[in-house]
């Protein structure tokens, strides 16, 4: 169902993927809390992000596919390779 959400979403807006979304929207978009984004802003390992000021945070979708897509596994043995920082 999420990849006809998304694909519904790219014929009403072709610049869906790459519109400027905040963290709440973010979270709900990869399934995670806001509190999450955060810890990975500070530690890494999370998705990239854009630093629009001091206080102002935003993500695009494409990162977050992209990261979602890079932890990606076939089995549980396989070894989960930390994003580039």
């Amino acid at each position: 169902m999420q990849f006809q959400h998304l694909s519904d979403n790219l014929a009403r807006d072709p610049d869906y993927l790459d519109r400027l979304i905040d963290e709440n929207q973010a979270a709900g978009f990869v399934g995670y809390s806001v509190r999450a984004l955060q810890g990975w802003r500070v530690k890494g390992g999370g998705p990239k992000f854009v630093k629009v000021s001091a206080r102002s945070i935003r993500y695009r979708r494409r990162d977050l596919i992209e990261w979602a897509e890079s932890l990606v596994c076939s089995n549980t043995s396989q070894v989960v390779a930390e994003p580039a920082a």
